[in-house]
Order: C-alpha cells, then structure tokens, then sequence
C-alpha cells in the first residue's frame, strides 16, 4: 500500500512543479512536468484500484 502513496505523492510534487513552471513561463518544462504527474497519478490509482478490488473479492 506504500506504493501507491509514494506514487501519489510523486505525482502531486510534478504537479505543483508544472504549477510553478507555467507561472514563470517555462511551458515546455510545464508540458513535461504535467505528463510525468498523470503518469504517476494514473499509476497510482490503476493500483489501488486494482488492489481493491482484489482485496473485495475474498
């Protein structure tokens, strides 16, 4: 279950960095922060979905 925090919380940081890049102005490296954080993201609740739904089903 750790993983699944540690990747959300990974996710959320490339989040707040793309946050921080596009009020500077670096919307290239904003693009790329925001693909890394849903890469995470999704990761994070692709396994926690499937997680629970394997603990549901005993």
């Amino acid at each position: 279950m750790r993983h699944i925090y540690i990747r959300g919380i990974i996710g959320l940081v490339w989040l707040i960095v793309a946050i921080i890049c596009g009020v500077s102005g670096n919307f290239q490296m904003m693009g790329l922060y925001i693909i890394l954080a849903c890469v995470f993201m999704y990761s994070a609740y692709t396994v926690w979905k499937r997680e629970k739904d394997g603990k549901g089903g005993k």
